[in-house]
């Protein structure tokens, strides 16, 4: 696909009602496509209007808290010499609690408009994932779609739709052979010209397949899954923002082992919508859900109303967040005491020798 607009890239009113007049006739919007240990690749039209291809810089964003440095799909605006100026609000985004023992907010993609959820016909569907993914879409109003595949691998694919249809009624679902051009063909539908989407899911599920498809190119590795349990091994390593030939753009992302929710409660309560509803007459504003008298949702529980997993995953959910949010603000307040005492320190050092 050649960009001949802004547009192509994603660009619309959101983004540039964020600048003045002066800054729309001296900057350059850029779209991150890439973001390696010290570089941004990125994306744009230069000031006459010609598309280009840059590499920017991560040391402009050094003293920054990590959800605000530059991720991809982000837009950055950059003088004519193509050095950072600033990093504009994001629509949307996905983001977790970033893994191992780092308490920070770990954004893994911005300015999406739908979110493809890959899950697959086998033992890779689980429900719980699919919900995490769910809450987390949701928390800016990205759009979500379930995308099954190896439905050609599977005896029953009903099984799983079923499932789903239970759980989630209004959640879109394509199920597709991610091997075939045509079964494919049908997510098309949800890429228009400067739509975004990305790919979310587990290793082995085929998104890489899905993306190569896609782009009508072999550009992204794959790899047969195990055979024992269905795990599927690492191909993609980094996200990278694809321009699909038919217009719109396609956000490939690693498969993820760990994805710790992070500052998504409304997300959830959406996500849960059905039991955040009855958890209003409730006897206790504060219900827990657990064994409290008069608890409307227990009660649906124990009518074989409601599925019991989809409470407890609610509930586990929730106190992941609140928990993940804690250490985060934590962390700041620690940083932010470093930094006093370094002001002081660095303060009582220049009064000392100004003594001297």
């Amino acid at each position: 696909m050649q960009i001949s607009t802004l547009i192509d890239l994603g660009w619309n009113h959101f983004f540039q009602s964020q600048l003045t007049l002066n800054e729309l006739e001296t900057q350059l919007p850029f779209r991150v496509s890439g973001v390696q240990r010290n570089l941004i690749d990125c994306i744009g039209m230069d000031s006459e209007n010609h598309a280009q291809q840059v590499q920017i810089s991560t040391y402009h964003w050094r003293n920054e808290e990590p959800e605000n440095h530059p991720t991809v799909g982000d837009w950055l605006m950059l003088d004519t010499d193509f050095q950072p100026l600033k990093l504009l609000e994001r629509k949307s985004q996905i983001q977790r609690k970033a893994a191992g023992q780092q308490a920070y907010i770990q954004i893994i993609a911005a300015n999406l408009d739908t979110l493809f959820i890959t899950s697959s016909c086998n033992d890779d569907f689980n429900l719980n994932r699919i919900e995490r993914y769910l809450a987390i879409a949701a928390e800016t109003n990205i759009h979500a779609v379930l995308v099954l595949t190896k439905k050609d691998l599977s005896s029953d694919p009903s099984e799983y739709l079923d499932q789903l249809q239970q759980s989630h009624p209004l959640l879109s679902v394509e199920l597709v052979n991610a091997t075939d051009p045509e079964s494919v063909a049908v997510l098309k539908s949800w890429i228009g010209n400067g739509q975004t989407v990305a790919l979310v899911g587990s290793s082995g599920v085929g998104k890489s397949t899905l993306t190569n498809m896609l782009k009508g190119t072999d550009d992204q590795d794959t790899a047969a899954i195990r055979e024992s349990d269905s795990k599927g091994r690492h191909t993609t390593t980094s996200r990278s923002l694809h321009l699909l030939p038919d217009g719109g753009l396609l956000l490939d992302t690693p498969g993820m082992r760990e994805l710790q929710i992070v500052d998504s409660e409304e997300g959830i309560h959406a996500t849960f919508a059905d039991i955040s509803e009855l958890a209003k007459n409730c006897r206790f504003g504060d219900c827990g859900h657990h064994n409290e008298p008069g608890c409307a949702v227990i009660a649906e529980v124990e009518a074989g109303k409601l599925d019991p997993r989809r409470l407890e995953n609610y509930q586990k959910l929730l106190l992941e967040q609140l928990r993940n949010n804690e250490s985060i603000a934590q962390r700041r307040q620690s940083d932010r005491a470093l930094g006093k005492f370094y002001k002081q320190a660095k303060l009582s050092a220049k009064r000392f020798k100004s003594r001297d």
